[in-house]
């Protein structure tokens, strides 16, 4: 949900702007939380969404202008679990919502980043960069990266019907075709503990990467074709699990 970036612009104002993201049981947002204690800037695009969705929020506008009542809640909120079945296997519907509320949550990302002053580093966690093909907005691409199995397990484990975390496994990228994409990838098949580790050694190189490309001296990132083969449901309709 990064805004887009003109190629012409001065690549060096404002941070390096990081792309975080994984899949469902992943870590990502685990790994988001860790990097805020460690004071890197981080937004998370669908807190940004469940912002947008409040009573009198821009979004919610949106919503009830689109689609009535029928998908708000009793304060005027939008009821995503009931905005999403309404639009998810409706394709006219969903391309509606998206061209509504992918501008706003641009807006809303850009003005924080714009907001950052003199910070040279910031993150953007969300969950379906690669699919989206958003992520050839951002100057680094880091994928937390786990077994298909633990991710199940993990999801399982959190409360999520067995059904329902393989539903939103199925309408996400295998991590391991979002790895290839990735100019660093967390590795969270381990413990917790283990994870610590793996930000200690991945970070540097983040950081190392975001010099380089905001600067101009490193080399460009891959724009893999690979990155159309999928065309999921939006991360605007299907809240985080």
């Amino acid at each position: 949900e990064l805004p887009h970036t003109d190629p012409d612009s001065d690549r060096t104002s404002g941070p390096c702007v990081v792309g975080l993201t994984g899949g469902l049981a992943s870590g990502k947002s685990t790994v988001a939380r860790k990097l805020k204690t460690r004071g890197v800037p981080v937004i998370d695009a669908d807190l940004v969404v469940g912002d947008l969705y409040q009573n009198g929020a821009a979004g919610a506008a949106a919503v009830f202008e689109l689609f009535g009542s029928s998908v708000l809640e009793d304060r005027g909120g939008v009821d995503r679990s009931a905005l999403a079945a309404l639009v998810l296997d409706d394709e006219a519907a969903r391309l509606s919502l998206e061209n509504a509320i992918h501008p706003l949550v641009r807006d809303e990302i850009r003005g924080w980043i714009e907001g950052l002053g003199e910070e040279s580093l910031a993150v953007v966690e969300a969950a379906l960069l690669v699919e989206t093909g958003s992520f050839r907005h951002y100057e680094v691409l880091v994928v937390v990266w786990c077994e298909h199995q633990q991710q199940l397990d993990r999801a399982i484990a959190r409360g999520v019907p067995r059904d329902r975390a393989l539903g939103l496994l199925d309408a996400q990228l295998p991590l391991d075709e979002k790895r290839e994409l990735a100019d660093v990838v967390i590795d969270n098949s381990g413990s917790v503990e283990d994870l610590e580790t793996k930000i200690d050694r991945a970070w540097p190189e983040v950081c190392r990467i975001c010099n380089e490309r905001h600067s101009g001296t490193g080399p460009e990132k891959s724009r893999n074709p690979k990155s159309e083969i999928r065309n999921p449901k939006s991360e605007i309709l299907i809240p985080k699990s």
